[in-house]
């Protein structure tokens, strides 16, 4: 009995030292391993940022072969009773390559996938993970089901031989929003949207960790092809709220680095306010669209990733629509409220 006692207090002590090196570690630089080119290997090395909460970090910029189109934050939480898998990644590798390091890390089973936008490296790895409930919002499943071929014809030209033997895989079941209790962890699901029409967001109550896809960026241009400006707001707005009795530990973009507060909702909201006062104000002064192509991008976003191209794709994108509103007299006096 002393002997396991003996046991049980070294496992505690190794856990807290592990969790204070995730406090440290979040919100600063990453070194990512390099990514091996010649035999496809996305070198993934799961970090661990809370208790049971590890996550594999993309590279903060725009998709590319170089980075084998690996731009995104997944993640995993191993509970007690199981282990819950954030997002699969841009390809059937990826997905591949994300279980075997989680088998390193831990002998639980995966028990529930979950991709928590439509988006084609929130689910291209789902391949990997056949057999399992692999589950999204009912409006994600929709958009995977009807753009993944498209997806992945996008794909395969930006990404090039990562893509092998890659088939868009959509989720296979929905989920709603619900809280769930495996083991050690109280897990939320919360449905929001703004960045897309179904936006899933992960609360752990147990670690205060936030897994926030891609209604939350940080040091990057937020992508916008399925965005709702009003919405995404609003919906920031309500995550605010949400988290003001929230014991925030880590938030967790699916694009962007790891802090321990709420900045990136910060950042996503600034950006989305200045990119909606630049449409409006051009719109009203009839400016074409090359001219708000030529507009200079404000201090505090230079230095952010995925510039200048995230941003020229939401102005090509979304100034149609302010010209047209402008022309029916429907642009309000300000910026959206």
């Amino acid at each position: 009995m002393m002997r396991w006692r003996r046991v049980l207090a070294v496992a505690a002590v190794l856990a807290m030292s592990a969790w204070a090196q995730a406090q440290t570690a979040a919100g600063q630089p990453v070194k990512r391993a390099a990514l091996d080119m010649a035999r496809l290997d996305y070198a993934l090395q799961p970090r661990q940022i809370a208790p049971g909460v590890w996550v594999f970090e993309g590279a903060v910029e725009d998709f590319s072969r170089s980075n084998g189109c690996n731009i995104i934050n997944t993640g995993f939480i191993v509970t007690g009773e199981g282990v819950v898998v954030i997002n699969t990644g841009p390809s059937r590798l990826y997905g591949e390559q994300q279980r075997r390091a989680i088998e390193r890390v831990t002998q639980e089973p995966v028990v529930k996938v979950l991709n928590l936008n439509l988006h084609p490296d929130y689910f291209f790895g789902n391949q990997a993970w056949s057999g399992l409930p692999v589950q999204a919002l009912a409006g994600s499943i929709a958009g995977m089901q009807a753009e993944g071929r498209n997806y992945a014809g996008n794909m395969y030209r930006l990404c090039g031989d990562w893509m092998q033997g890659t088939e868009p895989t959509p989720a296979r079941a929905a989920v709603v929003p619900q809280v769930l209790q495996p083991g050690t962890h109280r897990l939320e699901l919360i449905r929001l949207e703004g960045h897309t029409g179904d936006d899933l967001l992960l609360l752990d109550h147990s670690t205060g960790v936030v897994f926030a896809g891609g209604l939350v960026f940080a040091e990057r241009v937020p992508t916008t092809p399925h965005a709702d400006v009003k919405n995404w707001l609003r919906s920031l707005d309500a995550l605010d709220r949400r988290l003001a009795g929230f014991p925030l530990a880590v938030l967790v973009p699916s694009h962007g680095p790891l802090y321990k507060d709420s900045r990136g909702i910060g950042q996503t909201r600034d950006w989305l306010l200045w990119v909606s006062s630049l449409l409006e104000d051009s719109a009203r002064r009839g400016l074409d669209l090359s001219e708000v192509l030529q507009t200079p991008v404000p201090a505090r976003f230079q230095a952010w990733a995925a510039q200048p191209a995230e941003l020229h794709r939401t102005l090509a994108q979304w100034y149609p629509l302010y010209e047209q509103r402008a022309l029916l007299g429907e642009l309000p006096d300000k910026g959206f409220k």
